[in-house]
């Protein structure tokens, strides 16, 4: 009788160990599942961004090597957009402001300065800003004055960027512009005008002055850099998709062997008692 009492103590323990145990298995397997279902999709959309990276590439690769065309009329910018138009190789003719440049800060190859945005009172009966290239100060910006006069100008379509950069944001008042806005440009500036929803960065330097052209200090006349700095445009993408979703679903992956060897301990355990 008390052999019985004994193993019926012992079956009540058991149960109440195991319960416990099934509870943890239980988290675990919902744990794993959420998490193998979030990394899988992870993974996924790496993929899919790796295929719009890939066809945005070729796209403006295409867009910029194209012969130019003249640039949207009023009437075609509703239809605008980036993944259809930015990078197009255009051709504006028209004449330029003077006195209201911009400068919105910029960083090159060159170093840290800006992009000397001037408006273009565009053939049409609109404003556009090209940007004529980069300069590394105000001061040498100040002395670069545009071309007077009929001026045809050629660069890469470029879809206005409200707003600012990363954790700054552009202050009129101060004149400080950390992203080409140009419809905020053209409101600082007074333009009347209808301003396009793009900009262009020119090609080849447009100016009128001698004075563009500097010297670094100590180095000889033939090392002189003329300014502004056209043609920087980058068209060139960093393309990390396949890394990335390659990650993703390999966390994916370990996730399901983890909880699957994690499971078979536990069982094994009990199974063992």
């Amino acid at each position: 009788m008390a052999k019985s009492d004994d193993n019926a103590v012992k079956t009540r323990a058991e149960r109440s160990f195991e319960k416990p145990r099934m509870l943890q298995t239980l988290l675990v397997g919902c744990l794993a599942t959420a998490l193998f279902t979030v990394f899988v999709g992870l993974g996924i959309w790496q993929i899919e961004r790796r295929d719009w990276k890939l066809d945005l590439i070729a796209a403006v690769e295409e867009r910029a090597n194209a012969d130019s065309v003249k640039a949207p009329m009023p009437e075609a910018w509703p239809d605008l957009s980036f993944e259809g138009d930015e990078y197009r190789r255009v051709t504006l003719a028209g004449r330029f402001l003077a006195g209201a440049d911009t400068l919105a800060r910029a960083t090159t190859d060159y170093g840290y300065g800006y992009w000397l945005m001037t408006p273009l009172n565009v053939d049409g009966g609109y404003t556009a800003f090209i940007n004529r290239g980069f300069v590394p100060s105000r001061e040498i910006a100040g002395e670069i004055a545009p071309p007077a006069g009929d001026v045809v100008v050629t660069g890469l379509l470029r879809m206005s960027q409200p707003g600012g950069g990363f954790l700054r944001s552009n202050d009129p008042a101060a004149g400080r512009w950390y992203s080409r806005d140009v419809e905020a440009m053209a409101e600082a500036e007074g333009i009347s005008l209808p301003v396009a929803p793009f900009f262009v960065d020119a090609e080849t330097p447009v100016s009128a002055t001698s004075s563009a052209e500097w010297h670094v200090a100590g180095s000889a006349p033939t090392t002189a850099t003329r300014y502004p700095i056209a043609g920087l445009t980058v068209t060139s993408f960093r393309n990390s998709h396949l890394v990335y979703a390659l990650t993703w679903l390999a966390l994916a992956a370990l996730t399901l062997l983890g909880a699957a060897i994690l499971v078979r301990r536990r069982m094994a355990r009990g199974k063992g008692r």
